[in-house]
């Protein structure tokens, strides 16, 4: 499995209503220097439908300014679809929702 894949598998993991980083995308995919790598590999994914990329935040909690698909309003609006709360800075609220993998409900 290649880079682009193991971020793909991650990034599909993430449960609706949760969001991950960058930072955490990488280290899960199994290299915590790939952050640059997941922002490349979200920005031409293949399957939109099937790798909500639109989950995936930087570790402030902030929305793509170049999202993929169409702009950070949308990935903001896609997130408000998903329950996501943001700050009113308009930041996510990473505490509320941050995914932890170790804590999935069994």
């Amino acid at each position: 499995m290649n880079s682009y894949e193991r971020i793909y598998a991650v990034v599909r993991s993430i449960p609706r209503g949760t969001v991950a980083t960058y930072g955490q995308v990488a280290r899960l995919a199994g290299n915590p220097r790939w952050a640059r790598v997941v922002g490349y590999a979200l920005h031409v994914n293949p399957d939109p439908d099937g790798i909500p990329c639109y989950r995936v935040v930087d570790r402030n909690g902030c929305t793509s300014s170049a999202f993929a698909f169409g702009g950070s309003d949308i990935q903001k609006a896609l997130l408000e679809a998903d329950g996501i709360p943001f700050l009113p800075d308009g930041r996510v609220d990473l505490a509320a929702c941050q995914w932890n993998p170790n804590q999935e409900i069994l």
